[in-house]
Formats: structure tokens, sequence, C-alpha cells
């Protein structure tokens, strides 16, 4: 038996967003639909075609006056479960939000993608959302009625499968208080992004995190985003693909910026941006495989960090085996005290194992490691002998523990033991 006061006190919390688990198969779970049935049951008890559950018992907790959220897809799927007509499930839902908006004292999240069916009557509950995910797809009149009541999003996430609307821009536009931003494209989003770029600009003083997922944009959008970039003075995080026709070129990132992630460019023009970074990067990231490496400066790319970036944590780094290139990699790892977590793309690899340069990563990280690193994963080109790793191992047992993945091989170390994994 379950202590009823640990009820009393985990259920509120659980039933908060309980739309959200990502270990719930949603699609198959009756008992949910079973709460939303003995809430509605007098005003659907007439249609034909739905489960019966006549013989559920009184609930034990008011649950949904704990629910702070609504999430579309997932209260369509618990739908679905306990009636297949279409008509039904329609009805059902509508009158299962609008039972929510009554229900719900404070409505913070609204995952309103795949939406279809229209708001309830009172629509002041939408006043209190905070966090809003939606799709470019959904038509504009859903995004009057919210630009109407929800001016106080702080967190913002679209998925652009569509053209951006305007509808979706005044949202943007009239938001209070606006710190995290997402847009990403699916395969079918595509431009014109500029009235994008001009609404995020007007919430430049509030917003610490950004993400841009765009790819190609035309020349003036691009011109434009390098025109407005430095204007976010309060940003924090910047994550990005957003490429113009010159490569070359980048828009320069704010003094403040912590994280950065940048998912398709050159090294030359991410050591640009390391030294106009104003010092205070502490996250520095990329993809190594879509990385464009012709003609890089690898060395460069690794002074630059350790020069401009004695706060580093986490970082991406790309270099060939080459001796000046781990003399300066050496550098880094003495001066970045606070280093925590390395990935390594080793460039030009040569055929075979390589076993020398693995041997030769192992003794510089024994002699140069900071104390703060507990992660090194590492993307092509480097394996380690038996005896290499066992004289690792040995020396670094009275080290903080240190985990070492190998995409190619996917081995673990950690805790100065080795794991080999199936994936």
């Amino acid at each position: 038996m379950v202590n009823r006061l640990w009820c009393e006190t985990v259920v509120p919390v659980l039933w908060r967003n309980p739309w959200s688990y990502s270990s719930i198969n949603y699609s198959n779970r009756s008992c949910l639909f079973s709460i939303i049935i003995y809430y509605l049951f007098d005003d659907i008890k007439e249609l034909q075609g739905i489960k019966s559950f006549l013989s559920m018992r009184p609930l034990l907790f008011d649950y949904l006056s704990f629910c702070r959220s609504i999430n579309v897809c997932t209260i369509n799927e618990i739908i679905c479960t306990g009636t297949s007509l279409s008509n039904n499930r329609l009805i059902i839902q509508q009158k299962f939000y609008g039972l929510l908006m009554r229900k719900c004292p404070e409505l913070k999240y609204f995952d309103m993608r795949s939406i279809s069916n229209s708001f309830p009557e009172d629509k002041t509950r939408l006043e209190t959302i905070c966090e809003l995910n939606c799709d470019t797809s959904i038509d504009s009149i859903y995004f009057d009625e919210l630009s109407r009541f929800c001016q106080h999003i702080q967190r913002f996430i679209i998925v652009n499968n569509r053209n951006p609307l305007r509808g979706i821009i005044k949202l943007i536009e009239v938001q209070k208080n606006l710190k995290y931003f997402e847009w990403e494209n699916d395969r079918s989003g595509e431009g014109p992004y500029e009235l994008v770029f001009r609404a995020l600009e007007k919430k430049a003083n509030n917003l610490n995190y950004l993400k841009l997922f765009i790819g190609c944009v035309k020349d003036f959008e691009y011109t434009l985003l390098q025109k407005i970039l430095p204007k976010f003075h309060k940003l924090k995080t910047l994550v990005i693909d957003v490429i113009g026709n010159d490569k070359s070129r980048f828009p320069i990132v704010p003094h403040h910026l912590e994280n950065l992630s940048i998912q398709r460019n050159s090294l030359n023009v991410l050591s640009s941006i390391i030294e106009n970074s104003g010092g205070h990067l502490k996250k520095i990231a990329f993809r190594p495989y879509v990385l464009c490496k012709s003609d890089d400066n690898f060395n460069n790319f690794i002074r630059k960090v350790y020069e401009n970036c004695p706060s580093i944590e986490y970082l991406t780094i790309s270099f060939s085996p080459l001796e000046e290139n781990f003399t300066e990699f050496e550098k880094l790892l003495k001066i970045c005290k606070n280093l925590k977590s390395l990935l390594l793309d080793i460039n030009q690899p040569t055929c075979g194992k390589n076993w020398k340069y693995g041997g030769k990563l192992l003794r510089l990280l024994i002699k140069s490691a900071p104390t703060n690193l507990k992660e090194i994963r590492i993307h092509n080109g480097y394996s380690f002998s038996f005896n290499s790793l066992k004289k690792f191992l040995g020396k670094w047992k009275d080290r903080p523990a240190l985990s070492i993945l190998i995409f190619d091989l996917a081995e673990y170390l950690y805790g100065g033991v080795l794991y080999k994994s199936n994936q």
C-alpha cells in the first residue's frame, strides 16, 4: 500500500505536465482515457462507439486541477485509444479542452502542433502561458487569437514546415518577456526570413537563448542577420545553422555569449568568431562531419581557443595528428583549467590502426589534462593498444573518473574500467 501522504505530495507534481513523459506510450494508455471519460461522462454518455468504463471507481484525486499544460498531439493519441470514430474524437477533444481551461488555475505550457479544432470559448487562461510549441502549418487564425491574449511567453519553439506566416510573426512581436526562442526548419520549411529576423530584433533586450536552424538564406537576409545579432546583449546561448553564399562571413556574436554551437562552417571562420567573442565563452560546439576543412589552420583554431576562452568548459576541436598540433593542444589543456568535456575530431587519419597517435594522446592527457576534465569523445582516427590503455589506466586511477567515447569503436573508459558497447 502506497502511503497517502506520499501520493498527496507526488501526484500534483506528476500531473503538472502529464503529457510530456517520454517513457510513456500514450497511444496505448486506456487508463488515461478513463480519467478523461470520468470527467466528461455526463456530456458524452449518448455517444456511440466509445469503450465503456462504467465500472470505473471514483477518482482518488481531482487530477486535472493539478494540470498546467495542454499537448494537442498527446491528448489526441489518448482519446484515440477509446474511440475510432473521428466525429466522437472531435467532440471529446472540444469538451476536454474546455474542461481543462476551466480546471487549470494557470495554464503554463501549450504544445499546439497539429491543432485542428477551435479554441475553447474561455480564452483568458491563455494569458498565463509561458511556454508555447507550434508549427507554421497551423492556420493563422490560431496565432491571431493567441496574439490577443497570450503576450507573456518566455519560451517559444517553432517548427517551420511551411512558409513563415504573418500570424506567427505578429505573435512573436507582441511578446513582452521572450527569453528563449527556437526556429527550426523541417524538410519542407522555407523562407522568406526577413520578417522573422526583424521580429527577433525587437526582442534583443530580453533573449538569452536563440536557436536558428534554417540552412541557406538569401544574401540580403544573411546581411540582415549579421547586422542584428550583435544587438542581443543578454544572449548567453546561440545555436545556429544559417548559411549565406559567402561562407567566409559570419555574424559577430554578442560579447557576453557563453555557449556557441555552429552546425556548418570552416575552422578559419570559427577562429575569427572566437577571437572576437569577448572572452566569455564556456562552450564551443560544431558538427565535425559537416565541417568545411579545406585550407583550414588547425593550429590557429586551437590557439584562438586558449588565448580567448580561458573559462571554456565544453569544447569541440578538429585537428590533424601532426606534432605542432599536439603541442598547441597541450598548451590548451594547461591553460584552460575549467575544461570538463572535449570532443576531438581527428582530421586526415591514416589508414589502419593509429596506435602511435592514440598512445601519444593518452600520454599527453596524463601529463597535462586539467583536474576538471571528465569526458573525452573522439570522432575519427584514433585507436589505443592494450599496453597504452593499461599504462594510462594505471596512472589515472588516483584522479577523478574520466569517460572516453570513441565513435567508431564505441568503447568507454569510465572510472578506470574498460567497457565495450554494442551501439
